[in-house]
């Protein structure tokens, strides 16, 4: 290699170019993505520990809440699936495993010889009875059948026996049938309904005691154009039917919309940044004039760690829009598991101020943590950008719980959780005596939160709103989503787990997380059963990655390929 007789274009322009400009809020933001637990756990105790008439409020409205839905007659819905087939048992795990990978699989053979893997070695008799709810008991029974007809062990049991041959006789589709059943079943627990119309039909019951509805069109991430402009007419069309029903009730009191940025473009990623601002945004611009003109609430669904950055790219683009200047009705959805979290905060308020109005900001704990880990693990980065232990996130929340609140100007705060500690700590923290409608909302998922919040929601209660968050769509647009919620709620560290689980003490659901991170040494120290991105092989070292959505590596290797080019060099035969 020798440097070249003439210089040639400079490679990479392209990509030099889409480096994204950041001032220092974004900065530090992009800092914290991979941050060391250790290091983000102490500052955020001292935000989120409460002072001794906080904690003192706070602990006997949790426990008053926790006695009053352990009084309350189990209901079913993913309560009773969650605690039934809980993620700590070989039965949990194959439902999560089996229903996550039918997702991806294509052909009705491979789907099968799953099915027979997941389910054949599941002792589902074993829960049969176990629930009172119809529900479970029936969705049980479909994964008898199936797991009898798959298992290989002896079958000579009467009834079952005769059922086990029938099925067995009538093969693979009776297979497929069994397992869409059960799916089926668990699925009209979670969906409000098929269509926007029944859905808000069906939530009138509700509002008339005082409960609001952010109404979520289900459905996955587009894979084509005619996907996202087939999502883009369904958002369109729902905005218009809740418009029609919010009558004229405003942005706080009436329903609103939450809208997923990746069903409205088919390559919504950081690699495509020009393109995704170039026609994304246009989008996004239109469904918010919409929900304008109707005066609803539009708010922005969280996604995948990488893709925050992009989104918060895109929600400046939509506050700084002289169409929706003056305008309240731009929410945007921040995940307090993420490390970044209060560092988010920090630019969706300034963000809010710069503009002159006030941002609806939902807060949640997460959703996709699981994956999370995963892609950090397999992708040898250096960090995850999500807490591995669950008091982390619990410690995360409140702390960015009390910035919202101290930022009444910038932001709504829509506080969603189903943990009754959670709840009366947020309640705590609020100062009651201040309370205002324009202070903060509960918010909860339809099928999920609705026991807890039947405590909290009317003057003869608590007096606080909560609004629902309620899926629309068929059964085929259902299921990822469903993953997703018994992931995230059939864990044994999950409130809504425990809560009706009679093994588990009321002082155990009522224990401070902020103490509990506090007394581990060190603080802030990761679960110690979950290794590193780099100690995934023990012993040996995995083989290190690159995160190509993380601008600050973007920007070193923006600079690296500009000095690279700076020397061309070519290719030639070595002089003899």
């Amino acid at each position: 290699m020798r440097p070249a007789d003439a210089p040639s274009p400079a490679p990479f322009a392209a990509f030099l170019a889409d480096v994204a400009p950041r001032d220092a809020l974004r900065r530090a933001v992009t800092a914290a993505t991979r941050r060391p637990e250790t290091e983000c756990l102490p500052p955020l105790i001292e935000a989120a520990r409460l002072s001794p008439a906080e904690r003192e409020a706070s602990g006997a409205l949790a426990r008053r809440l926790v006695e009053a839905l352990r009084a309350k007659p189990q209901r079913g819905g993913v309560e009773a699936l969650v605690q039934e087939f809980s993620l700590s048992s070989q039965e949990g795990i194959a439902l999560m495993c089996l229903a996550e990978a039918l997702l991806r699989i294509p052909d009705a053979a491979t789907r099968d010889a799953l099915i027979r893997d997941k389910l054949g070695h599941g002792d589902w008799r074993a829960h049969l009875g176990h629930s009172p709810s119809l529900f479970v008991n029936a969705a049980t029974w479909g994964l008898v059948v199936t797991g009898r007809l798959t298992g290989q062990g002896d079958t000579s049991q009467g009834l079952g026996d005769a059922l086990t041959k029938l099925l067995a006789r009538a093969g693979a589709p009776v297979i497929r049938r069994g397992v869409d059943i059960a799916m089926r079943l668990m699925g009209e627990q979670f969906v409000t309904g098929q269509t926007i119309d029944a859905a808000l039909s069906r939530a009138r019951k509700l509002e008339a005691k005082g409960f609001r509805y952010s109404y979520d069109m289900l459905g996955e991430a587009a894979m084509n154009a005619a996907d996202a402009a087939r999502y883009l007419g369904d958002y369109e069309r729902a905005i218009h039917a809740i418009g029609a029903a919010s009558a004229g009730r405003g942005l706080i009191e009436g329903p609103g919309i939450s809208i997923k940025l990746s069903a409205l473009h088919p390559r919504y990623a950081r690699a495509q940044r020009a393109r995704v601002l170039a026609e994304l945004l246009p989008r996004l611009q239109q469904l918010a004039l919409l929900a304008r003109r109707y005066d609803i609430g539009l708010n922005i669904d969280a996604e995948e760690a990488d893709r925050l950055e992009l989104s918060l790219e895109l929600l400046e683009g939509l506050c700084q829009d002289p169409a929706l200047a003056g305008w309240n009705g731009i929410g945007f959805v921040v995940q307090a598991y993420q490390k970044r979290a209060p560092y988010v905060l920090d630019v969706v308020i300034d963000m809010a101020r710069s503009t002159g109005r006030r941002i609806m900001l939902r807060l949640v704990k997460g959703a996709y943590w699981d994956s999370e880990i995963k892609r950090a693990q397999l992708d040898g980065l250096a960090d995850f950008p999500v807490y591995t232990r669950k008091i982390h996130t619990d410690v995360a929340y409140l702390a960015c719980a009390r910035k919202l609140l101290a930022a009444p100007d910038a932001v709504f705060p829509q506080f969603a959780t189903h943990n009754a500690l959670t709840l009366a700590a947020l309640h705590s923290m609020a100062d009651p005596a201040r309370w205002t409608p324009e202070q903060y909302e509960f918010q909860c998922l339809h099928g999920m939160g609705e026991p807890l919040y039947e405590e909290v929601v009317g003057a003869e209660k608590l007096g606080r709103p909560c609004r629902i968050y309620a899926p629309v769509g068929t059964h085929e647009t259902l299921l990822a989503y469903l993953v997703r919620r018994l992931l995230e709620n059939g864990a044994n560290t999950s409130f809504v787990n425990r809560i009706h689980d009679k093994a588990v003490p009321v002082a155990a659901l009522l224990e401070d997380p902020v103490e509990a991170a506090a007394a581990l040494s060190p603080v802030g120290r990761p679960h110690d059963r979950i290794a590193a991105p780099p100690a995934l092989f023990g012993d040996r070292r995995n083989a290190r990655g690159f995160d190509l959505a993380d601008e600050d590596g973007l920007a070193m290797l923006a600079g690296a390929m500009r000095d690279a080019a700076a020397t061309p060099l070519r290719a030639a035969p070595m002089p003899p």
